[in-house]
C-alpha cells in the first residue's frame, strides 16, 4: 500500500506521525511518500524538501515566498500524479494542501483525505463546499464537525483530538511544586498576541495579586516568544516566573495550577486535559477584529465551551479584553472551579479521551474508507 502524506507545520508533523504509525500498525506493508517533520520522518517517511519551506503565516510573510510556494505546490501535484499512490493525504496547513489536492484531482481520480476539518462551524462555511470538489475524505478533531462535512459532500470521521493522547503531569509531579495558590498565565505562542495581550495580562495579574497576596503567578513559553515574553513581564508590577521553552516542568505547572488566564486557542483544551480552570481573553488588530466580528458564526471561541456545549469558561475577546473584568472573573473562578472542571470531563471524553489512540483511530478510519472493510 503507497500512502503519500504532506503536512506544512509542526502541528501537522505531530498529527501525521501519529497517524503514520497506525497505519504501519495496521498494515505492515505500507510505503509512504511526500513532505513532513522530524516526527515523520522517525515513521519512516523520506521528505522530499524541508516542511519548513510550508511553515509561513500571514500576508506579509507568505508574498515573498509565494513564487516559491506555488513551484512546490506543482511539484507535489506531479510527483502525486507520477507515483500514483492509493491515497493522498493532507494535513491542515489548507493554503498549500488543498490546492494540492485541487490539481491532483482535476487529473485523476487518486483518493484524496483531509486531516483536521476547516472551522466552518466559526466562519466562511462555503469553505466545505469549496473542498468537496478535490476531497473525498476528512478526518475531524471535534465530534461535532462530521455532519458539517457529509452536508457537503464528503466522507467524514471525528477521529478525537491529539490533546487526549498527551501525557499529563501527576498529582505527585504537581505537588513537589509545592503550596500556595497557583496562577498559570500564557499569553500566547505567537510575537503579535504576546506583544497585544502582554500589558492587559499584566494589569490583570496585578489585580489578582492585590486580592491574593500569597499567589504565584508562572509563564510557560515557547522558543518563538520567550525573549518577548520576558522583556514584557520585566514592566509587571508582580514577579513572575517564566519558564524556558521545553521546560521539564512545563505538564507539572499546567496540572498544579488553581486557575489559568490564558489566550484563546488549543491551549485551552491542554488546560481541560490537566484539569486547570481557565479564563480566556484575546483580542487582535483592529481590522481583523473588525472583519472578523462580522463573519462569526458562533458566540464562543472557547474550545472547551464548544465541546462541552456549554459556556462555562468565561471569555473576553476583542473590545471586552479589558483587564478588569477578567481579573475578576479569575477570581470569581477561583472560588468556584466545580462547574468548570465537571464541563472539562465531559469535553476531554467527548474529544475521546479513554478510548483508541486518535492516530490509530484516524487510520482505520482511512483503511476503511479506502478498502471498504473492517481494519
Amino acid at each position: 500500500m503507497r500512502v503519500f502524506v504532506i503536512a506544512g507545520e509542526a502541528s501537522g508533523d505531530k498529527l501525521g506521525a501519529a497517524l503514520m504509525a497506525g497505519l504501519r500498525q495496521l498494515r505492515p506493508d505500507v510505503r509512504f511518500d511526500g513532505v513532513g517533520g522530524p516526527l515523520m520522518q522517525a515513521e519512516g517517511l523520506v521528505s522530499r524538501f524541508p516542511m519548513d519551506e510550508l511553515s509561513v503565516m500571514g500576508l506579509a510573510e507568505i508574498l515573498p515566498k509565494y513564487r516559491a510556494l506555488k513551484a512546490r505546490i506543482r511539484q507535489m501535484a506531479d510527483a502525486i500524479l507520477q507515483t500514483q499512490p492509493d491515497v493522498l493525504i493532507t494535513i491542515d496547513s489548507p493554503d498549500f494542501c488543498l490546492r494540492v489536492a485541487r490539481l491532483v484531482k482535476a487529473a485523476s481520480d487518486i483518493r484524496t483525505v483531509h486531516y483536521v476539518a476547516p472551522t466552518v462551524w466559526a466562519w466562511r462555511p462555503r469553505r466545505a463546499q469549496k473542498m468537496a470538489h478535490h476531497i473525498d475524505h476528512v478526518l475531524a478533531l471535534f465530534p461535532f464537525e462530521p455532519p458539517l462535512m457529509q452536508a457537503a459532500g464528503m466522507d467524514c470521521d471525528f477521529v478525537g483530538h491529539p490533546v487526549v493522547a498527551e501525557p499529563v503531569a501527576t498529582d505527585a509531579e504537581a505537588a513537589a511544586l509545592g503550596d500556595g495558590t497557583v496562577v498559570l498565565v500564557l499569553p500566547g505562542s505567537r510575537k503579535g498576541e504576546v506583544s497585544r495581550l502582554a500589558d492587559r495580562f499584566g494589569e490583570a495579574v496585578a489585580l489578582i495579586a492585590a486580592k491574593v497576596p500569597d499567589a504565584r503567578f508562572v509563564i510557560p513559553t515557547t522558543g518563538g516568544v520567550h525573549d518577548l515574553v520576558k522583556e514584557r513581564v520585566a514592566q509587571w508590577s508582580v514577579p513572575v516566573t517564566v519558564l524556558p521553552p521545553g521546560s521539564t516542568e512545563k505538564a507539572a505547572w499546567f496540572k498544579r495550577a488553581d486557575v489559568a488566564l490564558a489566550a484563546s486557542g488549543t491551549v485551552s483544551l491542554e488546560l481541560a486535559a490537566s484539569r486547570t480552570p481557565m479564563v480566556i481573553a484575546y483580542d487582535m488588530a483592529w481590522l481583523s477584529r473588525i472583519i472578523i466580528s462580522r463573519l462569526l458564526l458562533v458566540d464562543t471561541v472557547t474550545l472547551v465551551n464548544l465541546v462541552s456545549d456549554t459556556r462555562v469558561v468565561p471569555e473576553f475577546i476583542g473590545k471586552n479584553c479589558v483587564a478588569g473584568p477578567i481579573a475578576e472573573a479569575v477570581l470569581d473562578v477561583l472560588a468556584s472551579p466545580a462547574a468548570q472542571l465537571d464541563e472539562m470531563a465531559v469535553t476531554m471524553e467527548r474529544l475521546g479521551q479513554g478510548g483508541e489512540a486518535p492516530g490509530l483511530r484516524a487510520a482505520r478510519a482511512v483503511l476503511q474508507r479506502l478498502e471498504g472493510a473492517s481494519v
